[in-house]
């Protein structure tokens, strides 16, 4: 049987306990009025109360546990800004990938190398590799020699992450950008 109305939302659990659903005794409270003293949980959920604040619970762990009196919505709004900062000034790699045959020639050599030493200056990582297709799977040495004489004209712009490797049908290099100073 199906439930008519509306998708019903699911509520995510809150990270922090607030005022009554703290479940310690006592609290150790801290904030703008608090000393950092320890008060039973009721008597310090109606000191919030009063300065009409929430009382939160931040340090679950601690003994006694340690609350802070502050206004909650208010709170989880930095928090979230926090998180949403943070996760902006992450790194993130970016890996563009440069492919050649066994029998690339000087010319298109030297154009996927100007694309190489300009991904690297833009910070990606670079994935080189060598596809055999068919039978060109015997000139496996033709390859290796094709991605070393590639790793060594980009040692200007990175360094190698990883040496020539045949998984397959393929023969792969892979080179970082040198870190800027």
């Amino acid at each position: 049987m199906r439930r008519k109305g509306p998708p019903r939302r699911i509520r995510r659990e809150e990270p922090y306990k607030v005022n009554e659903l703290i479940e310690a005794h006592q609290v150790r409270v801290v904030g703008e009025s608090a000393k950092g003293e320890v008060y039973p949980t009721i008597k310090a959920v109606q000191m919030a109360k009063d300065e009409g604040l929430d009382l939160v619970e931040i340090s679950p762990k601690a003994d006694p546990p340690v609350c802070k009196i502050i206004d909650y919505s208010k709170f989880k709004y930095e928090q979230k800004k926090k998180q949403k900062e943070i996760k902006s000034k992450a790194q993130k790699t970016v890996i563009k990938e440069i492919r050649f045959g066994p029998n690339t020639d000087e010319h298109d050599y030297n154009f996927k190398l100007k694309h190489a030493i300009k991904f690297l200056e833009d910070g990606a990582k670079v994935k080189s590799y060598v596809h055999f297709a068919g039978r060109s799977i015997v000139f496996k040495d033709r390859g290796e020699i094709l991605l070393l004489k590639f790793a060594q004209a980009l040692e200007d712009y990175g360094k190698v992450e990883q040496l020539p490797k045949l998984e397959g049908k393929r023969m792969f290099l892979i080179v970082s950008p040198k870190q800027k100073k």
